[in-house]
């Protein structure tokens, strides 16, 4: 029934509004603050009239009594009387804008997810368990440590839990013990949290239904879809609760959230699900991941906060809606200026200013920072440790048999909290072992210690996970014996070597560097930026990615790290699994090089061993690094028995500590020791255990037993004393322990420990650079080797961002120039041309250099850019790309050795270095490449010359040697200060260029390209067929919109 005229002619439309009061109101206003703009707007048309009903007639009044309305909107809330709707809606007949029968849909996850298929649309991979009480016991659900597994469907962690009930908001996220372990709980936002981290939890839970969920990496973001109706919907993102838990807010208090431009895809998803379950107002969580867009938990009636933008198109859409049911006699047609703004003063057009870094170098040439690309080395740790033993006790045999599938000759490796709980069952029992049946009496005890020292590791922390221990069963003898059932024989192993590597775990001090390097990069590395720039919108304007190595304190490392970088709060597990991509093939391992760096240590023991001095490799005077040996010390053999005296008198002093802490524990049952440390919690910390130091025990996990063990392996190992030969492969490990005890341990007062560590350093200090090849040559091989897949992917890198600034620029262009010429250039400059779009399509249709389409992880991720209709920014279509690689040692300095000897190639005969002589005196002074060293490659964009002009592209190309150890060589002020935080201190950035060169980045490709894994190499990146031409598809899509709202053509002319 349409209601009373208006002068005009004809009677104004009736919209009733049939909501909970606590769902509309704001304070002491009847709606709130989106309803109330939204209600405005379409009231200013002068064509409707807004009727609200109140919880008064709502609850109490029968429906008959109901105002009469032509169109209603009425959605279920906490209290709602849904049916009674349901009735007033089928006696009246208004038209509905969200049907409400549908409505229970969205009470109920399961049929939630059950209409999404129905219909088409992709959902995470999940699964269902329905119990009729709680804790009910189900034959078809199985949990163990790392996963759980639902009618044979198996979810490795992490993975999500959420419950069938669409009202609970308590939503769990389980993490993998290779990450520590633990849960995540997800909630609606309780003042600036909507997460906690509870890291004891590792069961799921089993009181009611859930849907078990695979976890979706989606780089910390989470994408909310806004429908209003099914051809429109507004995509916003924010920082998800995933990571931190901490709710990102502006100066005013409200939810930073951020818009970005939907796909094709997405926006026919965003129609779908708008039809699926007849609500025309809407909202959905989208999650981006590995390429593809998912849909999961549909919400009712959602509206965006605080754009006024989508204010104006959702009152334009409504309209359209109301008119086209109730008057279609009507135009719908957007009138030229809205009724709204009619009194509002014209802001006047300024020109976009672009946000880049100002004057950078020295030739005054205005540029725009493009590319950060870090190779990090990971923090401090505790030294790295392996025992190695032979065993023969049945056991352990019948243990390693048990899983490696029952196979007489093949290894097998324990790492999960199962497999190391049995081992330690086992070793337990065999702790002390009795001599009974050996030879040899100091064989057997040795074999006694070693003994208990994996029960020892294994017994650290309280329980167990794989990122901090591993063991190795590797059978060595076989005999045949009689099968258990007497027929025929088989073999059975009788002897196994056991390796057990642990330690090398990120220390209270490593990650405290690591977040304070983070915090350094956000504040220094993004000129003109200001410290926001990484927080939470870097995801949309900057393309952020996170790589590591697979060891576990690299990865707690890149956590840490990126936790200051994006001023993150909370644990590192969840921030390692949302935002660290593990890739072991370009940042794990040595086996491409292993036979030129056993050569390298053939001659570096050599040249110890025999005094010999070092021998010149077309060195001269200027260039002391040109040698065999370069950095050793001159009387480096001299130094060698010293170096084992004082390891010995180190060793003494802990073996002393170690048999009172033995005495101790020996007077408790081995099943009862009640252990003082848990290393797994010692990752959440940034400050020293001040209990443990005050007790006199050592610092961080490691007890006195196993820093015996470790100092015992180091005097065995460093010096032969039946063969009289020396181990200088020793030397870095020894120089790795006292550096260890001098920043941790001082507290314990170990007599010549200071004095070891200067002799050890000596040789160090000449040892480690030249385990990487004995001269600059056999440096650059062995470099190229190591490195060559890193250095093919910074290549990559590097060559994607120029390809997409040349896009981004020639598109300007050619938009500046036809904004010359047409009478809308005004306009343009209010509303600028959407370009900002996906970058592997620009690549693929503007070069055919097979290479610029190899960087898988763009071809995964779907970016995020803002959509500059709504955002507030200068310069939206600007992109910066930064990728991160944290790494180990060998890495860094096989990069480093690749950049600063390129130029002895032979194929590079008579071109200069990338790196000036001044950088490579320094170098060659630079004792090591300690913790959180790192080496910067910046790529600057110089706007003012032209596009083919290869001074475009400028690469800045800094390093710093990481932590200071010189406080350790001292006794004054810093030392003390050192002993109080146990933290060396990182050195700031050293250039590698004269302050006046121009290193193109055509020189750098030239320079670099010959020890690259060339992009062909690279696995063929899989591009979903939904992402495919997105850049085209865009274009039509922008021009279907400009047909769609009339009143947009004029701020959308160029926009095509």
């Amino acid at each position: 029934m349409v209601g009373a005229g208006d002068g005009r002619g004809y009677k104004k439309i009736i919209v009733g509004i049939c909501v909970m009061e606590k769902k509309v109101k704001c304070g002491s206003e009847a709606f709130s603050a989106p309803m109330r703009q939204i209600l405005d707007r379409i009231k200013a048309f002068g064509e409707f009239e807004i009727l609200h009903f109140g919880d008064r007639v709502i609850l109490e009044d029968p429906i008959e009594s109901w105002p009469i309305c032509d169109c209603l909107i009425a959605f279920y809330s906490s209290g709602f009387p849904l049916k009674k709707a349901e009735e007033y809606a089928a006696l009246r007949k208004p038209f509905l804008v969200n049907e409400l029968e549908p409505q229970h849909l969205l009470h109920d996850r399961r049929k939630v997810y059950e209409r999404l298929e129905m219909f088409g649309i992709s959902v995470p991979r999940y699964a269902l368990v329905n119990r009729e009480e709680p804790y009910q016991e189900l034959d078809y659900f199985i949990e163990d440590e790392d996963y759980v597994e639902v009618h044979g469907n198996r979810f490795w962690k992490p993975f999500v839990e959420k419950p069938v009930d669409g009202d609970d908001h308590s939503i769990m996220i389980y993490y993998p013990s290779s990450a520590g372990g633990g849960m995540k709980e997800l909630f609606r936002k309780v003042g600036n949290r909507s997460s906690e981290f509870h890291p004891e939890v590792r069961r799921v839970r089993r009181e009611g239904s859930y849907i078990y969920e695979e976890f979706m990496p989606t780089g910390g973001t989470d994408v909310k879809v806004y429908t209003v109706g099914p051809e429109y919907a507004h995509a916003e993102a924010r920082k998800s609760p995933v990571v931190d838990g901490v709710v990102m807010r502006n100066t005013d208090g409200k939810e930073i959230r951020y818009p970005v431009l939907l796909t094709p895809n997405e926006k026919q998803m965003a129609r779908e699900v708008c039809i699926a379950f007849r609500q025309a107002v809407c909202g959905f969580d989208l999650l981006r991941s590995e390429g593809r867009s998912y849909a999961c938990d549909v919400n009712g009636w959602s509206f965006v906060k605080n754009s006024h933008k989508y204010y104006d198109d959702a009152a334009c859409v409504l309209r359209k809606l109301f008119l086209d049911a109730k008057a279609p006699h009507l135009s719908s047609v957007i009138p030229p200026t809205l009724p709204w703004k009619v009194n509002e003063p014209v802001q006047p057009s300024e020109r976009l200013t672009r946000q880049g870094s100002g004057v950078i170098g020295s030739f005054g040439q205005s540029e725009e920072l493009r590319c950060v690309i870090v190779v990090i080395r990971h923090g401090d740790r505790t030294p790295k440790q392996k025992v190695k033993l032979k065993v023969t006790e049945e056991n352990l045999l019948n243990l390693m048999l048990k899983y490696n599938g029952g196979r007489p000759r093949s290894e097998t490796k324990l790492k999960s909290a199962v497999e190391l709980q049995d081992l330690l069952d086992a070793t337990r029992m065999l702790v002390p072992r009795p001599g009974v049946g050996s030879d040899n009496e100091a064989e057997d005890l040795e074999h006694a210690e070693k003994l208990r020292q994996v029960k020892a590791v294994l017994e650290e922390g309280g329980h167990f996970s794989g990122i901090y221990r591993k063991v190795q069963l590797k059978p060595l003898k076989w005999v045949k014996v009689q099968k258990s059932n007497g027929e025929g024989e088989e073999e059975r192993p009788v002897e196994a070597l056991m390796v057990l590597k642990y330690g090398g775990v990120l220390t209270h001090a490593g990650r405290k560097q690591a977040e304070e390097l983070g915090r350094y990069f956000r504040n220094n590395m993004y000129p003109g930026e200001g410290t926001g720039l990484l927080r939470l919108h870097s995801t949309y304007r900057h393309d952020l990615k996170i790589y590591s190595s697979d060891e576990g304190r690299v990865q707690m490392s890149a956590a840490a790290f990126a936790k200051g970088l994006l001023d993150l709060e909370g644990q590192l597990t969840p921030i390692l699994v949302s935002l660290v991509s593990k890739d072991s093939s370009m940042l794990d391992g040595l086996e491409n090089a292993s036979i030129e760096m056993e050569k390298a240590k053939t001659r570096l023991n050599e040249i110890i061993t025999s005094g010999a001095r070092t021998i010149p490799s077309n060195g001269t005077s200027e260039c002391p690094w040109m040698v065999d040996g370069a950095g050793l010390p001159s009387n480096a053999s001299k130094l060698l028995p010293k170096l084992v005296t004082l390891t010995k008198k180190v060793t003494e002093q802990v073996r002393v500590l170690a048999k009172h802490e033995d005495e101790n524990l020996a007077e408790t049952s081995p099943y009862d020791v009640i252990l003082p440390y848990d290393q797994a919690k010692a990752l959440g910390k940034t400050n020293i255990d001040i209990d443990r130091i005050a007790a006199g025990l050592p610092c961080g996990s490691e007890g006195f037993l196993l820093m015996f063990a470790r100092w015992k392996k180091l005097e065995r190992d460093l010096y032969n004393e039946r063969k009289e030969r020396f181990d200088i492969t020793q030397i870095p490990d020894v120089y790795d322990s006292c550096k260890y005890d001098l920043l941790h341990n001082a507290h314990l007062n170990l007599e010549d420990l200071d004095e070891l560590f200067k002799v050890a350093q000596l040789l160090a200090d000449g040892v480690i650079p030249n385990e990487y090849g004995i001269n600059p040559k056999q440096k650059l091989k062995i470099g190229s080797k190591i490195a060559r897949r890193l250095l093919g992917k910074i290549l990559i890198d590097l060559r994607n961002t120029r390809e997409e600034a040349l896009h981004v620029a020639e598109v300007k262009c050619n938009q500046d120039n036809c904004s010359n010429s047409t009478k809308f250039a005004k306009a343009n400059k209010v509303f600028p041309p959407n370009i900002s779009i996906k970058t592997d399509d620009i690549r693929s249709n503007t070069t055919s250099e097979m290479s610029i389409d190899q960087d898988d992880d763009d071809n995964k991720e779907t970016k995020y850019r803002l959509d500059p209709k709504y955002a507030n920014v200068m310069t939206p279509e600007r992109h910066l790309r930064t990728r991160l690689y944290f790494t180990s040692e060998s890495h860094i300095h096989s990069l480093m050795n690749v950049i600063r000897y390129c130029n002895l190639d032979e194929s590079l005969q008579g071109e200069a270095g990338v790196v000036c002589q001044s950088a490579l005196e320094s170098l060659y002074k630079t004792k090591e490449l300690d913790y959180m060293s790192h080496i910067v490659i910046r790529m600057f964009e110089n706007t003012e010359v032209a596009l083919e002009d290869p001074r475009r592209f400028r690469i800045e190309l800094t390093f710093s040697h990481g932590a200071d150890s010189s406080p350790l060589e001292s006794n004054d002020g810093k030392a003390a200060s050192l002993n109080q935080e146990h933290t060396l201190p990182i050195m700031g950035p050293e250039r590698l260029q004269d302050v006046a060169s121009y290193l193109t980045l055509e020189k750098m490709e030239k320079m670099i390209r010959p020890f690259a894994m060339p992009a062909e190499d690279f696995p063929p990146p899989s591009t979903p067929a939904g992402f495919s031409g997105y850049f085209l598809r865009s274009a039509l899509v922008l021009e279907r919109l400009v047909n769609l709202w009339p009143f947009h053509k004029n701020a959308h002319t160029n926009g095509k």
